[in-house]
């Protein structure tokens, strides 16, 4: 391990998933957030942005949390992330909608 390696904060990944699923872990760091999201074909927003329409069509509230903030950090306004869960609610569903927004009300109340 190099000096670098050894005083790195350890990902949110490998905080939750470390030794019990440490495949995961680096497909979630290595690949998903090392390969894919450093892509150059879609920004940073479009990509978080993308993401935050994937994860509210599907329900996933859980992980929204996170990606929420994601998006702001990308450049995503609130504003834009407001109307972009609104919009999703004439193609993902009302319940689905309703519940990434209540998500996002609390994410940006923090």
């Amino acid at each position: 391990m190099t000096d670098q390696n050894a005083r790195r904060e350890p990902s949110a990944a490998e905080k939750m998933f470390g030794d019990f699923a440490p495949a995961l872990v680096h497909f979630t760091d290595d690949v998903l957030f090392g390969e894919v999201w450093q892509r150059t074909e879609l920004t940073p927003k479009e990509r978080s942005l993308v993401t935050v329409a994937a994860l509210a069509t599907a329900g996933n509230t859980d992980q929204l949390v996170f990606h929420l903030g994601l998006a702001r950090e990308n450049g995503n306004t609130e504003a834009e992330l407001i109307e972009a869960l609104t919009h999703l609610a004439f193609y993902a569903g009302w319940p689905r909608a309703m519940a990434a927004m209540a998500v996002a009300k609390n994410v940006f109340a923090a």
